[in-house]
């Protein structure tokens, strides 16, 4: 199995009930695929650093799982064919990158605690 890491970006004109949608969306696409999630984030909306389809901001959604590559090319087609992604990213992780996401995990659950 490999890791994998998958940020989208998502319209901004979208409610927080379809933003909400489409999360689950992909979520349940990975766990169909027998992907193990092994952590997601919701970054809010952010400000773009050029515009995307003449929007200037975009909601961030972070994946990080495990899985095998056949998984990866559907959940790209899906974000694709969906109007509601601007953008998306997926990359595999090395050692170090995984160590560094294992950081990232920690230091975003001591804010949250804090």
């Amino acid at each position: 199995m490999n890791h994998y890491e998958t940020v989208f970006i998502l319209n901004p004109v979208l409610s927080d009930i379809q933003i909400e949608e489409a999360v689950k969306k992909y979520e349940s696409l990975l766990e169909s695929g027998k992907c193990k999630m092994v952590h997601k984030e919701d970054w809010g909306l952010k400000k773009l650093a050029y515009p995307i389809h003449n929007k200037n901001s975009g909601f961030y959604h972070l994946f990080q799982f495990e899985s095998d590559g056949e998984v990866i090319n559907s959940l790209e087609v899906e974000f694709r064919r969906d109007e509601r992604v601007m953008r998306f990213l997926t990359v595999k992780l090395d050692i170090h990158a995984q160590e560094w996401a294992e950081k990232r995990k920690k230091r975003n659950q001591s804010k949250v605690k804090a």
